[in-house]
């Protein structure tokens, strides 16, 4: 019996080791959970209501159907603060951004964000401010800036109306293929960078921490950047990881984080890594 305890004390060591040897600046991993890709693979929010606490994942699955039809075909990493929720969707043909915004009283709507001549037409993640009156959004590629908009149903009330562009928070150094964000306090953001690169921070695939010189509003803040290093590449697979959507919840200070594995194994050990200080 004695053995056995042994045996198996020492394969929980081998399977803990990897996890701790690739954990970020500042965090360690407490856990994992299988994400499946098609209704989970984009991202995930944590909404608080009335004490209660939900765990909202977006996946390719979980587009409804008339957003769908009317050519919204993408969803990012979606937002929550103040049982307020978010998801932010895109098209093909460099139409409209839609944000699909439900209300802490259970009601859903759509705005529409007609894109400015300079702005890229992706959508990768809502991130809502602390205070609730204020989203920042993101565009993949190679960026310098992060946008924002007033919060849907908050900061603009009228989904008829268009949702318009506020400010910018200016990065003091590029980032690469944003796939989400979330605030820590009002002037500190953690993102989950996909960039297959690695020449901007010295590594692929890193935990970005953006310290802004004040709280987002009407006027343009700046943003330090600052890499954390690279989040957990872990498969029975080789190949090309995807880090997806992020989400942070203050209560327990548990900061989560999607990795989609290479290959087949995309459907059997594609994680949402959890991490605390």
């Amino acid at each position: 019996m004695r053995k056995l305890g042994i045996f198996f004390a020492a394969a929980l060591t081998a399977l803990l080791i990897p996890l701790q040897a690739h954990a970020v600046t500042g965090w360690r991993i407490v856990g994992s959970d299988n994400a499946r890709p098609l209704d989970e693979g984009q991202g995930l929010a944590t909404v608080t209501r009335g004490g209660t606490t939900t765990y909202r994942y977006t996946g390719t699955t979980t587009i409804p159907l008339d957003l769908l039809v009317g050519g919204w075909n993408h969803v990012g990493d979606p937002g929550a603060a103040g049982g307020w929720y978010v998801e932010p969707y895109q098209r093909d043909d460099r139409g409209a951004k839609l944000y699909r915004v439900q209300s802490p009283t259970g009601k859903w709507s759509n705005y529409k964000h007609a894109l400015e001549p300079w702005e890229a037409s992706n959508n990768s993640f809502s991130a809502v401010s602390p205070d609730v009156r204020w989203m920042v959004t993101g565009e993949w590629g190679t960026m310098d800036r992060l946008l924002v908009l007033p919060m849907p149903g908050v900061g603009a009330t009228n989904p008829a109306q268009n949702l318009p562009y506020a400010s910018a928070i200016r990065l003091n150094h590029q980032v690469r293929d944003i796939q989400g964000c979330d605030f820590v306090t009002a002037t500190q953001l953690l993102c989950a960078s996909d960039d297959p690169d690695g020449t901007l921070f010295g590594t692929t695939k890193p935990l970005l921490q953006v310290d802004l010189s004040a709280p987002v509003g009407t006027t343009d803040v700046t943003g330090t950047v600052t890499s954390l290093g690279q989040l957990p590449l872990q498969s029975a697979c080789t190949g090309t990881f995807e880090v997806e959507g992020i989400d942070y919840y203050e209560p327990d200070a548990t900061l989560r984080v999607i990795v989609l594995s290479p290959s087949i194994c995309i459907t059997t050990d594609s994680k949402t890594y959890r991490f605390q200080h």
